[in-house]
């Protein structure tokens, strides 16, 4: 019999004695209450269910936000619609807005007043409510269904739902109704959409991105990864277009700004928008990964990040040009590569391999339970075999063509079969055709504002060059063979002979071409009949034949899931991250990377420093402003000092995050702002796969280096004082007292949540 003795809940979470098992999940909060309240408390949380998630009263999901619907997450930090969030989650209206003369990824932006706040190129949505609506939608549906009726009826419930909805509420607010555990639940989301949003400041990238794709999903880590932006509305409070005279939002609750600090053990929550795991992923989904796809990613996303970089590093306008392709493609370019390798080191295959056994043992200990769910797995297994052909051609489709050189969606956005020439050629409307025209022309500048022909030319013919190396003649083009042919290989020939006639090439080259244009001299350009060819090819013989197979494959995850759930019903399972609003909980906490190797939960401005030494300012990834030295040098940190006198960077903690949880907050007990989060860690980077409770990190930005910038740093101090500054440390709650079996005092159990 285990002897129990209890412990206040500030020493456990502070003492090293024992380790702190990270708590797996991102939870729809309006099922907290029920699900995770009570864990979240015993974590030291000292909020109730409701001011987290309330329908009907103000709470904290008022103050969080989606970027765009959900690229990234934000905060509101004032009640003047300041919002918060990550640099690279504003990088692109940072890098919209740069130019050679006003280069605010060099320099930095700050707003000194609301007049001189830029435009923003996205929208954000606040959440109003969610509701279970299961019922409503599988209505009618019944377990001897084929998946294609069970689809369609589906279907029929969720626009007969939307209908409902729509009518009831009008059109001012954006609905959507999401599937969850593979179409076991669905929830619906209503939100209120507000697209007048403004760029408000923005460290220098040196600062905001210090470290670059070096430290990428590393920890120690010292990058400010924050931007700031304002929501505007019209003079009713509601959305808005973009308008001169539009206010500032004033939101419903904003989060208070602590810069008390946190210490190992503090709660943390985090509450955003995670775009998508892949948690019950099986062996089989876990092996097609490592061998085949993730390995044809990298290869690609590496061949053209070296062609942009060469391009960049020449000269400062194609610089800012490329920096937002650039970033964006550097980053799951090192996500793939960390994921691969943390996948085969942790293991995850035979972690999958050990869960399915355990399920089939479950399944066929009962006839009902084996008529049910018995077959799941081989319906798994079934598909993951028809469809291992098509995993490399789709990626090199997706990878190189679909987001490879710019010449090929510009020709398929405007030219494609979904276009409005293409439509109107059919038509030989005359009328049509000058719409379109002007269409095109109108988008050009915007298109050939962050285009170089050189680097597009490099990458359309290293693309063409992999595809036809490295995919199966069968997925091959006519056209692709031809050109192969004719050239005798040589792709680059092709691409500066092309380059050297296209109507692609610039601007004013487009501009000619389209005021003489034919529909004689669009067939005639070989990327326009590459691209129908490719993507003739891809529907044809890359999606049909997988939608052959998808039918077993959603029913066999469907029942796995279910199943899963159904033989372990005293645990909660969260379902996977789909871009739809979630809470996650845990506290402030080091790890151990290897053997020998401690990481602690914090990181400061000496590393900066150290960081720029160790690189002896070689690595422009590394490098410091000469004022952020200054202010180092004379430990001008102001009220966001730590009490030993050094200013925090960044700290750790083991909440559940994925991409679209960049830029989310990191809120303590009380619900008061100490971080934003921004990346992972790479010891941990299966995890979207399968968690990692030992290991798995969540990296911020800490509040105080964020403010410290915005003060010290940029002179911006107007945003410092719009804020709720809390300066009080959140005391830990007297009675809240848990059992802790002795054996794990002593460090021979891991405790859970």
């Amino acid at each position: 019999m285990k002897k129990n003795i209890t412990i206040a809940l500030a020493f456990i979470f502070a003492s090293s004695t024992f380790t702190v098992k990270a708590n797996e999940g991102m939870w729809l909060p309006l099922l907290i209450k029920r699900l995770n309240h009570v864990d979240m408390q015993k974590c030291g949380l000292q909020l109730t269910a409701e001011e987290i998630y309330s329908v009907n009263n103000s709470s904290l999901k008022d103050a969080i936000v989606a970027l765009g619907g959900g690229f990234c997450t934000g905060e509101i930090i004032s009640g003047e619609g300041l919002m918060l969030t990550n640099h690279h989650c504003g990088f692109g209206t940072i890098q919209a807005n740069s130019t050679t003369e006003h280069d605010y990824l060099t320099d930095g932006f700050w707003a000194m007043n609301k007049e001189q706040e830029i435009p923003a190129d996205f929208g954000v949505w606040f959440l109003d409510r969610m509701d279970d609506v299961t019922d409503i939608v599988l209505k009618g549906v019944t377990d001897e269904m084929k998946e294609g009726e069970r689809t369609a009826l589906i279907q029929e419930n969720i626009a007969a739902l939307k209908a409902k909805e729509s009518a009831e509420k009008g059109d001012d607010f954006r609905l959507q109704i999401k599937s969850f555990y593979y179409g076991n639940e669905y929830y619906m989301f209503k939100y209120n959409v507000f697209n007048d949003v403004r760029l408000v400041g923005a460290p220098p990238s040196s600062i905001g991105k210090y470290g670059g794709d070096t430290d990428n999903w590393m920890w120690p880590r010292h990058t400010g990864d924050f931007s700031m932006f304002r929501v505007y509305a019209n003079k009713n409070n509601k959305p808005a277009e973009f308008a001169k005279d539009n206010v500032p939002y004033k939101p419903k609750h904003h989060l208070p700004v602590s810069i008390a600090g946190v210490e190992e053990g503090d709660y943390a929550m985090i509450m955003g928008y995670p775009g998508s795991t892949d948690r019950y992923l099986t062996s089989y989904g876990v092996q097609d990964a490592v061998s085949v796809e993730q390995p044809a990613r990298v290869l690609i996303r590496r061949t053209k990040l070296d062609i942009m970089e060469e391009g960049m590093n020449k000269e400062q306008k194609v610089r800012i040009q490329y920096a937002s392709k650039h970033a964006s493609t550097s980053n799951y370019w090192k996500y793939f590569v960390g994921q691969s390798a943390q996948l085969v080191k942790n293991n995850v295959y035979d972690k999958k391999k050990a869960i399915e056994d355990a399920y089939m043992k479950w399944a066929n200990a009962d006839k009902t339970r084996a008529s049910k769910y018995g077959n799941a797995i081989s319906l798994i297994e079934e598909a993951y075999k028809k469809n291992n052909q098509y995993t490399l051609p789709n990626v090199y489709f997706e990878e190189a063509i679909f987001q490879g050189p710019d010449v090929f969606s510009f020709v398929m956005s405007n030219f494609g079969f979904r276009s409005a020439m293409k439509g109107a050629l059919a038509s030989e409307d005359e009328e049509k055709i000058e719409a379109a025209k002007k269409g095109i022309n109108e988008a050009a500048p915007a298109y050939f504002k962050d285009y170089n022909q050189e680097i597009d030319e490099n990458l359309l013919a290293s693309m063409l060059e992999m595809f036809a190396s490295n995919v199966d003649a069968k997925y091959h083009p006519a056209t692709l063979t031809e050109i192969k042919t004719k050239y005798k290989g040589n792709f680059k020939a092709f691409a500066k002979k092309y380059y050297s006639k296209s109507p692609f090439a610039s601007e004013e080259k487009l501009t000619i071409w389209l005021d003489k244009f034919s529909k004689k001299a669009v067939e005639k350009d070989p990327i326009y009949n590459l691209m129908n060819e490719f993507i003739e090819i891809y529907i044809q013989q890359i999606i049909m034949p997988q939608q052959l197979s998808a039918e077993s494959l959603a029913r066999g995850m469907r029942l796995f899931v279910d199943g899963t759930k159904q033989m372990n019903k005293d645990k909660a399972y969260a379902s996977d991250a789909n871009s739809t609003m979630r809470v996650t909980y845990g506290n402030v906490l080091a790890y151990d990377g290897a053997d020998a190797i401690h990481y602690h939960h914090i990181t400061t401005l000496e590393g900066v420093m150290q960081k720029e030494v160790v690189t002896d300012n070689k690595n422009h990834e590394f490098y410091v402003p000469q004022k952020l030295k200054d202010l180092y040098h004379s430990k001008d940190y102001g009220q966001y000092a730590m009490k030993d006198g050094r200013l925090p960077v960044g700290f750790l903690s083991n909440n559940d995050i994925t991409g679209g949880n960049s830029g989310s907050p990191v809120i303590n007990a009380k619900g008061q702002l100490i971080g934003t989060a921004f990346d992972g860690n790479w010891e941990a980077m299966s995890g979207d796969i399968y968690f990692e409770p030992n290991i798995q990190r969540t990296i911020s930005v800490d509040i105080r280096y964020t403010l410290f910038i915005i003060d010290k740093y940029a002179g911006a101090t107007h945003l410092v004082k719009e804020m709720t500054l809390v300066k009080e440390p959140v005391k830990p709650i007297k009675k809240a007292e848990i059992a802790i079996p002795t054996e794990l005092i002593e460090g021979k159990v891991e405790a859970t949540h």
